[in-house]
């Protein structure tokens, strides 16, 4: 029996693993880096450990860190959760040599799948389809994808639609999975442009018995990485869905595969085939799909089969003989929210995230609280929405309200990205390929006229001293104005008047005014206003939806202004290479700098044509949202 457990992960997922292990009455063991000593799953934990570090390969990819951690806290066994060292099988071997338990996979079953290319091999003796690679690339095979053969969530993933790019896409591909799994080897194989991505969650016993437990859709993605997911998947014929679950089966079979695994597939409605892409031996982001619609705790399934107590599994699929879905219970839908921009080439996001509240009825996995920090060292998903309901549009019912009234300050974020998904024809009629977000990114914005207007008045309510009307002036000859950022040079300008008997705004009664709350009238609509007010930064909040504002100071500190034709940092991060000098002419859109934040690498090019008259950043230089990289002098006629 397992008596305390260390999850050598972080966030969401060690949180995840906490609640199954609390309840199954087993002690849980935090471990964590300096960056992420505040977060809400080291308060979970009955016993938390710390890695000196922020970085991963600082802190939760030591192997040796984290079972050195786990003899320190006493803890008899180790689960990796997903990413980092899950699908490590040296990691995989020293937890077993230490005398502890893995809970996961055979070690052998990890190093035989972790290679996607030795991965193929094996299906496909196995007979499991599986797409082949072109030994010669020629015009006829484009596009191409350039996957990285040790890692994914899109990671090292290129899309190649020319011969003469495809050397430049490799060597890009091979140096970001080698900062994000270690492993720079990477492979080609064609690329389906309207397929989509479908999985089939099994768990095996390790001795040949391999449950099954349906399938989930994951075509919803961005730069390779899953942003929605759904179980059952929809419009999927059942003969297509028992062939897929048959074949899962056999991936897992032929490994002898132990404990929880994903099998991942490509599937072409059209032609109705599908082909093996890989197989992940480790707990998915997305399990909770399946666990809602199953009724089952995947982690609960993973400490069974690695105490020896869940063994001997039918090969026929619990959800019904012969993989049919008779035994799923209504339908399930998960998103991802992430702080990141989606109109600025989904630029991640850090700092503050000043409040994190969720309404309705929704499962969510978060990995942050309010008032958490979000840090540039790790993946930028902040939580796990997940909601279930009797039918595909009951769940999208739903899932949209308990977005719509979430409480997300102090970052931006995807939710309105998310919003503009799940409502869209698109989505709603199934028919999701993984082109959706490149054919439309679904960049929706509220529309509220109010908001700006109930930020003014709570923002003139802070001011306000007892007794004297609101902006009193003697002589009233103009309107006060509150001017907010909205990207132009006027910016957008709210005009009022205080007076005696309240506020006097053009097209608005002010019902009610306070410092975090506000009721407004227009055209005999009444709407109730939410105010959080943080420095320079106003969030409103209403049956509208949210409305994210800063407030333009009346005077600019010449401290804060650059010289023209300087190239600040888009988000925090580390300079990864520099390809200019001072001095040097350069052509617009020619690679200057190119930086990593959140695990993945981002490049600063030049705006125009001209020269390079200041670098003011290295290799290896920390860098803030907003600092000065790079001054190019734009070349004049």
């Amino acid at each position: 029996m397992i008596n305390r457990l260390l999850v050598a992960n972080r966030a969401e997922i060690a949180s995840r693993v906490f609640r199954t292990a609390r309840r199954l009455g087993i002690e849980t063991v935090a471990v964590h880096s300096d960056a992420d000593a505040a977060l809400p799953f080291v308060a979970e934990a009955d016993h938390a450990v710390r890695l000196p570090g922020n970085t991963p390969a600082e802190t939760y990819l030591r192997a040796d860190l984290v079972i050195e951690a786990a003899k320190v806290a006493g803890a008899d066994a180790i689960h990796p959760g997903y990413g980092f060292l899950s699908e490590n099988a040296d990691f995989a071997r020293a937890v077993e040599a230490a005398g502890l338990v893995w809970i996961g996979p055979a070690p052998e079953s990890i190093e035989q799948m972790g290679s996607k290319i030795e991965a193929k091999k094996i299906m496909a003796s196995a007979g499991v389809p599986v797409l082949e690679a072109p030994a010669s690339p020629a015009e006829s095979d484009l596009p191409l994808l350039v996957k990285a053969s040790a890692g994914g969530g899109g990671r090292g993933m290129r899309i190649v639609r020319t011969l003469d790019a495809l050397a430049a896409e490799i060597a890009a591909a091979e140096a970001e999975a080698a900062s994000a799994f270690g492993d720079g080897t990477v492979f080609v194989e064609p690329y389906v442009e309207a397929g989509r991505h479908v999985e089939v969650q099994v768990v095996g016993d390790g001795a040949g018995g391999v449950a099954v437990f349906g399938e989930r859709d994951c075509s919803v993605q961005r730069r390779h990485q899953k942003v929605v997911e759904e179980s059952p998947a929809p419009l999927l014929p059942d003969p297509v869905r028992e062939a897929l679950h048959e074949a899962a089966r056999n991936a897992a079979a032929a490994i002898d595969y132990r404990g929880a695994g994903t099998v991942e597939f490509l599937y072409d409605a059209a032609s109705e085939r599908f082909w093996f892409l890989e197989m992940n031996t480790r707990l998915q982001v997305e399990h909770p799909v399946t666990e809602l619609v199953h009724g089952v705790d995947l982690v609960e399934l993973q400490i069974a089969v690695a105490e020896g107590r869940c063994v001997g599994f039918d090969t026929p699929s619990p959800s019904g003989s012969g993989g049919s879905t008779s035994g799923v219970d209504g339908h399930a839908i998960e998103v991802r929210l992430y702080a990141e921009d989606p109109s600025a080439d989904y630029q991640p996001q850090s700092g503050t995230l000043t409040k994190l509240e969720f309404a309705g009825d929704a499962r969510i996995d978060a990995g942050y609280t309010s008032g958490s920090e979000v840090s540039t060292f790790y993946d930028a998903m902040l939580a796990k929405v997940i909601v279930h309901a009797p039918t595909r549009e009951g769940a999208i019912r739903r899932l949209l309200s308990v977005l719509r009234t979430a409480k997300i300050h102090g970052l931006v974020t995807n939710r309105e990205q998310l919003i503009g998904i799940l409502g869209s024809d698109a989505f709603r009629s199934g028919e999701v390929t993984t082109s959706l977000l490149a054919d439309e990114a679904f960049l929706s914005s509220v529309d509220d006229p109010g908001a700006a207007v109930a930020a003014a008045v709570a923002l003139a309510e802070r001011t306000r001293r007892p007794g004297i009307p609101v902006a009193w002036r003697n002589v009233t000859n103009q309107p006060q104005r509150t001017v907010f950022e909205d990207g132009s040079e006027d910016g957008l300008t709210v005009e009022w008047y205080g007076t005696r008997d309240g506020y006097r705004i053009d097209g608005f009664e002010v019902i009610e005014a306070g410092q975090s709350r506000v009721v407004l009238e227009k055209d005999g609509l009444r709407t109730t206003y939410e105010i959080a007010v943080d420095g320079d930064r106003v969030d409103v909040d209403s049956a509208f939806g949210h409305t994210a504002l800063r407030k333009r100071p009346r005077f600019v500190d010449p401290a804060d202004q650059v010289a023209e034709g300087s190239l600040l940092a888009p988000m925090p991060g580390s300079v990864v290479s520099v390809h200019a000098e001072p001095g040097e002419s350069v052509t617009a859109g020619q690679k200057l700098i190119v930086l990593e934040a959140m695990k993945m690498q981002h490049t600063v090019t030049a705006p125009t044509a001209g020269t390079v008259t200041e670098i003011d950043v290295s290799p290896g230089t920390q860098v803030a949202a907003g600092q000065v990289l790079a001054v190019v002098e734009e070349e004049t006629a």
